[in-house]
């Protein structure tokens, strides 16, 4: 099932996630069909806040990056093979490295793109759809994958990163994203 993405504006994109249990009800469904709207929507990662449900939960696929890098490009990232996961209850432990610059995008405000700088590398404390826990360091393309989504659970957007005169300059986009005047090639759904 594929469900829509909640567009900018939306109160539950400002909200702070709740942890989950094992109990969550419907949980590896709602899983199943995050991994259908992320891939319908052409998404490298999803947040439950982007589909209207203010739980810690997201999922990320930046595998679909790496192999479609230049060979070029590769050398940027020699140590990120890419990762398909899902990522349950997720706490930062720590981030470090250089900020670097890298032109986001997201599902929840389409055609807009902006450079945003974020550390090189994210360690994380998660639980994997069965409930196992897991800490791990992610770097290059695949942290900053991580950061993003990671900044949905706790009611942060990558906008949110921009100095004040870019925010200025996009404006009126976003307040054509919230009043629902955006086209997409995905189901979307807008807070009236």
């Amino acid at each position: 099932m594929i469900y829509p993405i909640v567009a900018y504006g939306h109160p539950v994109l400002r909200k702070v996630a709740e942890d989950i249990t094992p109990e969550y009800p419907g949980l590896q469904d709602l899983i199943a069909n995050m991994w259908e709207t992320m891939y319908a929507s052409n998404g490298v990662g999803l947040a439950a806040p982007q589909i209207n449900r203010s739980i810690r939960l997201f999922v990320v696929d930046s595998l679909q990056i790496i192999e479609n890098l230049e060979e070029d490009e590769k050398k940027d990232y020699p140590d990120d093979k890419g990762i398909k996961q899902v990522f349950i209850n997720a706490h930062i432990v720590d981030s470090a490295g250089d900020e670097w610059p890298y032109n986001e995008g997201c599902l929840s405000i389409p055609r807009v793109r902006e450079d945003v700088y974020r550390p090189e590398e994210v360690t994380l404390r998660w639980v994997d759809e069965q409930f196992q826990p897991h800490e791990a360091t992610f770097n290059g393309v695949t942290a900053r994958v991580i950061f993003h989504e990671y900044d949905h659970i706790d009611g942060k957007l990558f906008i949110d990163y921009l100095k004040p005169i870019k925010r200025r300059l996009i404006k009126g986009k976003l307040d054509d994203i919230t009043k629902g005047k955006v086209s997409v090639d995905y189901k979307m759904t807008f807070y009236k």
